[in-house]
């Protein structure tokens, strides 16, 4: 028996460190699917900086900021100062009937709100979608104040504005936002792989999509047309989001991959127009409705796939708003808000840094 133990430890000792190295260190988490399995915020009393996030928007009323992310019947948060942050009430208690005609398997995560303020309303529209297919649907919201402790604080569902149904449309209902055009009416920009970004005009009441329709393609990347129509990808572009500054309109928009946690490679591009309905150019004059989109910020090896963002200016200084992937904490989405410059041509640029701190 003696003999044989020696010959078992030889045989060990020649096996790679990396082999015995593999087996006694755990596995890191890395919450590789949250179209499927979404984390969820625990619940913490008190303002926090550190925020579960995905897909943020904000929006300010009196000396607040109200922050809108997909989550649970849509997640909230509101802020003194833009750095730390307190758990407000969901949008909805109870998730609108029609999500599950849209989507009859829907775990309840309503997708990319947008929220923007018109002749004394609040508009919050949302998507309903599930991963990989464009049964999506956008529907709106609406409020008279987004303060919890006022009387008047309700939010009233309108139900869909725009559906997206497999093998008729090559587009994606989903990701939604508001922009006037040059006379002051409503368009929705919106939209997810498949063919692209669009921006379809509404009614005056905001509600609905008005007669006659006028749709505009606003950014696409190249796609085969014998691609399978079922299928998002190739074409990986999303989340539209129109800043105004200076003359000029500055489309944000995402490239490539989100919810992979430390495996996304979601990065923020832009081009911008004198029209808010485009066409857009990026910095080498190429349009983006024919694959063109200059990079404005990517992932580092802190914070993987940066993206879903939003733009503000508040007390005259821009700010940039996405999420981002924590690697140092399973990949979890956090909200990052930083500030938000224009070099001397007039196109944006962000700190890369500051997601190395």
């Amino acid at each position: 028996m003696t003999g044989l133990r020696c010959v078992v430890l030889a045989l060990a000792c020649l096996l790679p460190a990396t082999t015995v190295q593999a087996a006694t260190e755990p596995t890191r988490p890395n919450n590789g699917d949250m179209m499927e399995s979404p984390p969820v915020a625990a619940p913490r009393p008190g303002y926090h900086a550190d925020v579960l996030a995905h897909d943020p928007v904000i929006a300010r009323q009196g000396d607040t900021y109200y922050l809108f992310i997909t989550g649970p019947g849509i997640t909230v948060y509101s802020s003194k100062n833009l750095r730390t942050w307190k758990a407000e009430p969901q949008v909805f208690a109870q998730i609108p009937h029609w999500a599950y005609d849209v989507v009859p398997k829907f775990n309840g995560h309503v997708w990319a709100p947008d929220i923007s303020f018109h002749d004394g309303t609040w508009y919050l529209y949302y998507s309903i979608s599930t991963g990989g297919r464009n049964t999506s649907a956008i529907g709106v919201a609406t409020n008279t104040t987004l303060d919890p402790g006022d009387p008047a604080f309700k939010w009233i569902d309108h139900g869909i504005v725009l559906r997206s149904v497999p093998h008729r449309d090559l587009w994606n209902a989903i990701d939604p936002n508001l922009v006037e055009d040059e006379q002051g009416r409503p368009w929705l920009a919106f939209g997810s792989f498949w063919g692209g970004l669009k921006a379809v005009r509404l009614a005056d009441d905001r509600l609905h999509v008005a007669e006659p329709q006028d749709w505009q393609s606003i950014a696409k990347r190249e796609r085969s047309v014998l691609a399978d129509d079922a299928k998002p990808e190739p074409a990986a572009l999303e989340a539209p989001f129109v800043f105004a500054k200076d003359g000029w309109h500055y489309l944000f928009l995402s490239w490539d991959h989100c919810c992979r946690g430390a495996d996304s490679d979601y990065r923020i591009m832009v081009g911008r127009s004198k029209s808010p309905l485009g066409p857009y150019l990026d910095r080498d004059g190429k349009r983006l409705d024919q694959g063109g989109g200059s990079e404005v910020l990517r992932g580092t090896a802190r914070w993987a796939g940066p993206g879903h963002n939003s733009a503000y200016t508040f007390d005259g200084k821009d700010w940039l708003v996405f999420h981002a992937y924590d690697v140092e904490d399973g990949g979890r989405p956090k909200l990052k808000v930083l500030p938000l410059e224009f070099d001397a041509d007039g196109w944006p640029k962000v700190d890369a840094g500051a997601l190395a701190r």
